[in-house]
């Protein structure tokens, strides 16, 4: 894994990071590492609810469950 490690004046940090005030005016080490890949994330497709477009619910679906259905999710 590739990263970046750089000890800096923590001023060069400023608009950055809301650094402590321990850690201000002083030379701090930087350390960056992946978080995730951004090219990977982009090409992902967006979830989508599974309801058809324009189809209302029905007027069932707002019912309370029955008390059968509650005991079995435990509730």
């Amino acid at each position: 894994m590739e990263y970046l490690r750089q000890t800096v004046d923590s001023s060069a940090l400023r608009g950055i990071f809301n650094l402590p005030s321990s850690l201000r005016d002083k030379r701090v080490e930087v350390i960056i590492l992946p978080a995730e890949n951004i090219a990977e994330t982009k090409t992902k497709p967006k979830l989508r609810l599974g309801f058809v477009k324009g189809s209302p619910l029905p007027e069932s679906f707002f019912d309370p469950l029955p008390e059968e259905e509650l005991q079995a999710w435990g509730l």
